[in-house]
């Protein structure tokens, strides 16, 4: 049994001041990740910090259609939104293929983005895992991978990112607005998470004790014509296999702009940087999704168990553009 202090917080500024002042704090809002690790003793924090009563639930739009999304607004209210369901179809979709009912009214959208990997090794404290404990080993290189990534890996850790959310976040150029005692800062969502490398432990930007308040969605004409696509292994209640979060600008038949990421294929949400230069300027034609999706998986490999998912990623990038096209 490990000894646990609770604080509970009423402003932000409070909560940062327990969360500084002790580097073994955790924040806890819905508690869907951070009470799971805990049980598994993966997390140990020396001190949990409530932030559940800090006025950060707010979904605010403005008059161009962008939104803001309060930190402990849940997975279900962001999904439900107007201003969410029509600017940025895909982040609803996304939070509605996440997850259960139950745990979508709990959790939220600060949590969300924070989730650590389900590597079933990670969770396992009697395997040898570089991200729980670095030095130890990747146990999922030359083990069971088959839910694991095909790149952004490296020789010591080979993970994937579980959260639908984000995937769709990063497609939308998302901004994440967060706090510490000397201030505020705001991080573009691609420069937010961090890939492993040879400190697999390290996940994310965020300094100790640095909270997050609130995430920015920018509204454009690509992401209004959005969807997110969720490939696993049963319908309800399963993290992603292969996700594809993809929006289309198109006019005149020609695709003007285009945002594509992937999930379930890297240790963060992935930014396919090179599907959407394909696209751009490209007739918005069955044969160009087609072409797009065959390049989707270039520079990717398998680790054995795994390697389904490079065709499997090629048609899942096909049938999300399709979707979009017939749509436009």
């Amino acid at each position: 049994m490990n000894p646990i202090a609770y604080a509970r917080a009423t402003d932000a500024a409070s909560a940062i001041a327990t969360a500084e002042a002790d580097l073994r704090a955790h924040y806890i809002a819905g508690g869907t990740n951070v009470v799971d690790l805990m049980k598994d003793d993966v997390a140990r924090p020396a001190t949990l910090v409530d932030i559940t009563a800090v006025p950060m639930r707010d979904i605010r739009s403005d008059a161009y259609g962008n939104v803001r999304l309060g930190a402990l607004a849940t997975m279900a209210d962001v999904a439900d939104a107007a201003a969410v369901k029509q600017n940025f179809p895909f982040v609803s979709q996304a939070l509605l293929q996440s997850a259960s009912a139950q745990l979508r009214n709990m959790a939220t959208i600060g949590g969300n983005v924070m989730q650590r990997t389900r590597c079933s090794y990670f969770r396992d404290v009697s395997q040898p895992c570089n991200k729980r404990q670095p030095g130890r080993g990747c146990s999922a290189i030359g083990g069971e991978n088959r839910f694991h990534s095909v790149i952004g890996t490296s020789p010591h850790c080979i993970c994937s990112h579980p959260s639908d959310l984000a995937v769709a976040l990063v497609a939308s150029g998302a901004l994440v607005h967060t706090r510490t005692s000397r201030g505020t800062r705001v991080i573009p969502i691609d420069r937010f998470y961090v890939l492993p490398g040879d400190r697999p432990n390290i996940e994310t930007t965020l300094e100790p004790g640095e909270l997050i308040e609130a995430i920015e969605l920018p509204v454009s004409a690509a992401v209004r014509n959005s969807t997110y696509l969720k490939v696993r292994d049963r319908a309800s209640y399963e993290f992603a296999l292969v996700s594809v979060a993809a929006a289309l600008e198109i006019a005149g038949g020609t695709i003007r702009s285009a945002r594509v990421a992937l999930g379930g294929v890297a240790p963060v949400p992935w930014r396919a940087h090179a599907i959407e230069a394909l696209l751009t300027g490209a007739p918005a034609t069955p044969a160009t999704f087609e072409r797009a999706g065959a390049a989707a998986s270039d520079g990717m490999r398998g680790y054995g168990k795994n390697d389904y998912k490079l065709p499997l990623i090629r048609k899942a990038v096909a049938l999300a553009l399709q979707t979009l096209g017939g749509a436009a």
